[in-house]
């Protein structure tokens, strides 16, 4: 067995080249991505900033406690605060009594220091302070820097890119791969009929087909494994050069990506073989020959059930989230993974679509029949090749219709919330004085804290009002109930994503510096939109919070020029919710070539790869169109029109794809009360299919010229 293995492997290294290229660069991009997941998981330690030179950090509390229940017991849920309470001033008064207190390298001396560094032993510290505020030692210091959560972010956002990238990588190339063992077992029909004509079992068919998948899953998964290793830093790079990753980022030493790459290679380049060598086990010696050269049997019942099965899913979990929770059709691990499911099964059943779609072509001349009865006749080639068009196509179309389609849609909401002619944006705005004639509204960015039942606590982004009157003069928030010009400091206006949402209830909140619970009146309830609509509360509410915003309208030129000395950048209304939610940032253009390049290259290579081993095997069948009167430049032609033909209906399948998701997730924009604002990606996906049809024409014009010659 190994012998005929290897020879096999020897003899037809052509055909196993193209599998071997992609399940390589399959299991090397996941390398890639995995070690760059395993390096977000954790930040480098970094040195204290603010208290270099303190070796103890007394800090007010960072965190609100409060106590929920969990089944009959009850435990503590820590949430972080928006800044650190301020250290308590009797605190204060022993260490600086006992000891030298510096309120940090560079930070403004203040009355109420959030945190104070003390040159002394820390168990004396601890054993002074107690537990009226925190001490912290060694790397802990760093909790005490400006934003100490930003690496966080910053991982958790890269974390996002590499996941999404590392999904789209695991399916395109489990698909793409699979679909390319199991067209190169087909094409070993007749093969299989001499074998069993001349002896072998079912069971030694399928043992060779078997082993022989193993032995390229092995090599293959060894050899992308090594590219993996040697293009991780080369991501690295690239994702901090492009402002996807902070400049510390770099590849750690994580073994868990090789074992999970590898093993990955080895069981799709086994699971593609496995259907193949069951179907051609199954066949006897007399019906394989007899059917070598006529495609039957296209759409298996494993095949049919499985794609049923991806189609129903991913259909009825579209629809079942729409009717629960649209809002969840709005984040990204909703509109990556759905879509996948909805691809996957029409992939699947693209046997059956691609005759039906095939008999559409209705064109005159000779050629264009050829065309249309070949890829009618010869389904298990055209759906071959259509299926990685459709998966590229789909995955273009709904990954990147969605992220425009919501950023689009959160920008036209951002606008059609403000009357205002102007919006100031800053991190710290200085208040200015309204000129004549002119409405002002500063607001700043604050959180709060509700409880959820009895079983969670949520900490809400909400926006703290400075002029109650300015604001609902200045805003055209959706609101379901209540009156906005009702907000003052003893009430609330909440969105119907609150637990307890109707005008008149009192709500318990803590506010950013948890502090509370301060009891608020719901004065207006807003409909829940794209996921920005309040809670809002006025400044007394936000303490310590600086001004970020400012709305402006009316005073004419005079209140430009005011807007101006605010320290802020100043733009009219339509400016600021372009730049605010912009799609064409440089961020954007790196993520979509990962994303969409991964998908392309799997395409291309499952294309070239089908369409050379479809068109070498077709010598006798283009000698008989020479014999029939057919010229080469009509059989060029008709090999060319059909891989076009093809790349057509897979394009139309993902366009197909992509109308169902796009469609919910118009429907579920609707009904949260946000503007529809779709965008289909037309360059991408352009772009997708051009390239598509230049690899098919490509790759189905040379081989068949050469066996026209």
């Amino acid at each position: 067995m190994l012998t005929v293995v290897l020879s096999g492997l020897r003899a037809r290294w052509a055909s196993f080249l193209g599998g071997f290229v992609a399940l390589a660069l399959g299991v090397g991009l996941l390398t890639t991505m995995g070690l760059g997941l395993s390096a977000t998981f954790h930040a480098p330690e970094r040195s204290p900033q603010r208290f270099a030179s303190s070796p103890v950090v007394v800090q007010g509390r960072d965190r609100l406690v409060l106590d929920v229940l969990r089944g009959p017991d009850t435990a503590s849920v820590a949430l972080p605060l928006d800044r650190p309470q301020p250290v308590d001033k009797e605190v204060l008064r022993e260490l600086r009594a006992h000891w030298t207190v510096t309120t940090g390298d560079g930070a403004p001396h203040t009355a109420d220091p959030d945190a104070v560094g003390v040159d002394a032993p820390a168990d004396q510290v601890r054993t002074l302070v107690g537990d009226r505020a925190q001490v912290l030692t060694g790397a802990d210091r760093v909790r005490a820097d400006p934003d100490p959560e930003r690496d966080a972010r910053a991982l958790t956002a890269l974390n996002a890119l590499l996941g999404t990238a590392g999904g789209v990588t695991a399916f395109v190339s489990v698909f793409v791969v699979a679909s390319t063992f199991a067209f190169a077992v087909a094409l070993r029909r007749r093969e299989f009929g001499l074998l069993r004509t001349a002896g072998a079992t079912p069971g030694q068919v399928r043992r060779l087909l078997l082993a022989e998948a193993a032995a390229l899953g092995v090599l293959a998964s060894a050899t992308g494994c090594a590219l993996g290793a040697l293009g991780a830093p080369l991501l690295a790079r690239t994702l901090v050069d492009g402002g996807l990753a902070p400049a510390w980022f770099t590849i750690g030493g994580a073994d868990w990506p090789f074992h999970t790459a590898f093993w990955t290679g080895v069981t799709v380049a086994l699971s593609g073989a496995v259907a193949a060598s069951r179907r051609a086990g199954k066949t006897g010696p007399t019906a394989a020959l007899r059917d070598a050269d006529v495609d039957t049997d296209t759409l298996p019942l494993g095949r049919a059930l499985l794609g049923t099965g991806l189609l129903l899913a991913g259909a009825g979990l579209l629809a079942w989230t729409y009717a629960t929770e649209p809002s969840e059709l709005l984040k990204r691990k909703t509109y990556t993974t759905l879509p996948m499911l909805l691809t996957g099964g029409v992939a699947l059943l693209s046997p059956l679509l691609v005759r039906p779609a095939a008999r559409l072509l209705r064109l005159p001349g000779a050629v264009a029949t050829l065309v249309r009865e070949n890829s009618a006749a010869s389904v298990r080639r055209t759906a071959a090749i259509a299926a990685p068009v459709l998966v590229t196509v789909a995955l273009a179309g709904t990954l990147f219709g969605s992220a425009t389609s919501v950023t689009h849609t959160r920008g036209a909401e951002a606008r059609a919330q403000t009357t205002a002619q102007y919006v100031v944006t800053g991190t710290a705005l200085r208040t200015v004085p309204a000129p004549a004639g002119a409405l002002l509204s500063p607001t700043a960015t604050t959180s709060l804290f509700a409880r959820d039942g009895d079983e969670a606590v949520v900490k809400y982004g909400a926006r703290a009002v400075t002029d109650p009157a300015a604001f609902a003069a200045l805003t055209h928030l959706p609101v379901v109930a209540g009156d906005l010009r009702d907000l003052d400091d003893r009430s609330i206006v909440v969105n119907e994503e609150f637990a307890h949402h109707r005008v008149g209830e009192t709500v318990d909140v803590w506010r950013a510096d948890g502090s509370g619970p301060v009891h608020l009146r719901i004065a207006a309830v807003l409909a829940l939109g794209t996921g920005d609509n309040g809670p809002y509360v006025t400044r007394a509410h936000a303490p310590g919070a600086a001004i970020d915003r400012i709305d402006a309208s009316g005073g004419g030129t005079a209140t430009a020029r005011a807007l101006e000395t605010s320290g802020g950048t100043v733009r009219t209304a339509d400016a600021w919710a372009a730049a605010r939610h912009a799609t064409n940032t440089p961020q954007n253009r790196l993520g979509m070539i990962l994303v969409l390049g991964i998908a392309l290259l799997y395409t291309v290579i499952g294309l070239a790869n089908t369409l050379l081993m479809a068109t070498s095997v077709r010598g006798p069948e283009l000698a008989s169109l020479r014999l029939a009167g057919a010229t080469r430049a009509q059989i060029l032609r008709t090999v060319t029109g059909e891989a076009t033909l093809a790349v057509a209906i897979g394009a139309l399948l993902g366009l197909a794809v992509t109308a169902a998701v796009l469609g919910t997730l118009a429907a579920a924009l609707s009904a949260l009360s946000a503007p529809v604002a779709l965008a289909l990606p037309l360059t991408p996906l352009a772009a997708s299919t051009a390239l598509c049809a230049l690899v098919a024409l490509a790759s189905s014009a040379l081989p068949a010229w050469r066996l026209t010659r």
